[in-house]
């Protein structure tokens, strides 16, 4: 019986390491944005053993509809073009606005998401509890996320779970990843002309 992936993605990071990794500096907004499905799948294949996608978990802030309407509006037609595919459970929470956002905020204050690190690190670990994947790849370089992988990587149970981490690769740079101390972690790389494959050049807010 094949293998059941979920692939986790903790979405701001990766598309702000996609721009870092790929994109020149001052690039459109919408360089950076891949097709989720289409990752997961890359994901999902990259590997010897028998394995078969089962679920894409997107975990991303949610603007707020009255502070922030055409981000609101963005990201409205962005999720609709995701949930076309069966595959993806969304997963967002309301964005933390500064005290007088936009014109009276302290210079530099931008929205901040609040809770998704603790929700994707949560599902992470309790999917993996109650044996609703086999392989886990998380994609994400948030360092929050290392407890959740550890926690992982230590049950016992035959066969499985497994965890693996996923990360952009820039040729030329030190490309970062998470990795634990108690276990090496398997890494899927992914290399700019991948990237290229599953880059969504869609401008959602027009």
């Amino acid at each position: 019986m094949s293998d059941r992936v979920v692939v986790f993605l903790d979405w701001q990071n990766v598309y702000k390491g996609a721009r870092e990794a790929f994109c020149t500096y001052g690039a459109p907004h919408w360089q950076g944005q891949v097709d989720p499905v289409a990752l997961a799948e890359h994901l999902a294949a990259d590997s010897p053993f028998d394995r078969v996608l089962h679920e894409v978990r997107i975990y991303r802030g949610q603007p707020d509809g009255t502070r922030d309407p055409k981000g609101y509006a963005a990201s409205r037609r962005q999720h609709a073009a995701w949930s076309r595919s069966p595959l993806v459970t969304l997963v967002n929470r309301p964005l933390r606005y500064p005290h007088g956002w936009p014109s009276a905020c302290a210079p530099g204050e931008r929205p901040q998401e609040k809770g998704i690190d603790v929700a994707l690190a949560l599902d992470y670990t309790l999917m993996a509890f109650r044996g609703e994947y086999d392989v886990g790849i998380l994609m994400s370089t948030d360092t929050d996320m290392k407890p959740a992988l550890e926690a992982v990587a230590s049950m016992r149970r035959s066969p499985g779970p497994r965890a693996e981490v996923a990360s952009w690769s820039a040729a030329g740079r030190h490309n970062r990843r998470l990795a634990i101390p108690s276990r090496n972690l398997y890494c899927h790389w992914i290399e700019e002309d991948v990237y290229n494959q599953m880059a969504d050049a869609t401008n959602y807010s027009v």
